[in-house]
């Protein structure tokens, strides 16, 4: 995902939330479609001022936001003592070392403030007496059961009150995996379309594949290293001219992992490029 929004993709977001068209987005601010289209790519080289000013105004969000010099929309002027930030917080922010668009789409995501909450209720150690006592309460019905009746430690209720008691860390542990899990995949989701986002399919086994055909292929080693080689730069070998195809088997030759043999062969294999 992208670590801060360029001056296109702001203007392309700021068009898509109010669902307008670029002939729409004309209309209403008097800029040719156009040029809006423009902005909207990599390919812009310049935005006057006035076109910056006009669409700061419309869509309602700073100058300083859309050229770049903040990533505060809508609160540009909010003072920082409002934020109740700590000082290494601040710190933290300001190094660039965090992904700062990142954190503030985990802390905005709907499941962050109950994460909070998990957090506060085992670091505080608020449910760690409710967790002691029914630990307490499991262990002394099993040591009652071993004690008094003799029962086999192996037994399916015996080991039973053992394995249901539980470490706070563990259980919170787990509560707080499952809530960070649910935030990290829907934004996950939502960079789904991002340029940076990896592509959902490998090309492995596509490569698999390709490679599979050529060892399978009926001809001499050299003709087999031939499709692999091909195969491998995206090269149709069934298109190869029978000038081409001597020529690739020529250069293969001076490969130290080229294997010899099937000579014959390649000459047979040669005449059907034509």
């Amino acid at each position: 995902m992208y670590v801060k929004l360029s001056i296109p993709e702001k203007l392309k977001d700021l068009r898509v939330e109010r669902r307008l068209t670029l002939e729409q987005l004309a209309a209403e601010t008097g800029l040719s479609k156009s040029a809006l289209g423009k902005y909207e790519t990599d390919a812009y080289k310049d935005i006057s001022p006035f076109a910056i000013a006009t669409l700061a105004d419309f869509y309602g969000v700073s100058t300083d936001y859309l050229i770049g010099r903040t990533e505060t929309k809508n609160h540009p002027n909010t003072a920082l003592h409002e934020l109740h930030l700590s000082d290494d917080m601040i710190d933290v922010l300001k190094s660039g070392k965090l992904n700062n668009r990142l954190l503030c789409e985990m802390v905005t995501h709907e499941n962050f403030r109950r994460f909070l909450v998990d957090a506060e209720i085992y670091i505080d150690r608020i449910a760690d007496m409710r967790i002691n006592d029914m630990n307490t309460v499991l262990a002394a019905v099993r040591k009652q059961l071993l004690e008094k009746d003799g029962a086999d430690e192996n037994k399916l209720d015996v080991r039973t009150l053992e394995v249901a008691q539980i470490q706070e860390t563990d259980y919170f542990s787990h509560i707080a995996a499952e809530d960070m899990s649910v935030i990290l995949k829907d934004i996950r989701e939502k960079h789904k379309a991002d340029t940076t986002t990896a592509d959902e399919d490998s090309h492995v086994a596509e490569v698999q594949k390709q490679l599979q055909e050529a060892m399978s292929f009926e001809g001499s080693p050299q003709e087999k290293q031939a499709r692999i080689f091909c195969n491998q730069l995206g090269i149709p070998y069934d298109t190869l001219t029978k000038e081409e195809f001597v020529t690739l088997i020529e250069i293969l030759k001076k490969s130290k992992h080229m294997k010899g043999g099937g000579q014959s062969k390649g000459k047979k294999e040669a005449k059907k490029h034509k």
